[in-house]
């Protein structure tokens, strides 16, 4: 992931800060607890496409 859209991509659902995850291709929001997958390295920020994290999932 590119490291300056990192800085600019925020949850769509509440804005606040996403952080990386690499191992898992995917983007969490820790305030929603969703994680949103990134595919071919695009980031897919829908929260329909989001995984709900299980509640001992550490964000």
């Amino acid at each position: 992931m590119d490291k300056h859209l990192l800085d600019i991509l925020v949850c769509p659902v509440c804005k606040g800060p996403l952080r990386y995850r690499r191992a898992e291709a995917e983007l969490v929001c820790k305030a929603c607890r969703l994680a949103y997958p990134i595919r071919d390295e695009i980031p897919v920020m829908l929260e329909d496409e989001a995984r709900k994290l299980a509640p001992d999932e550490v964000v």
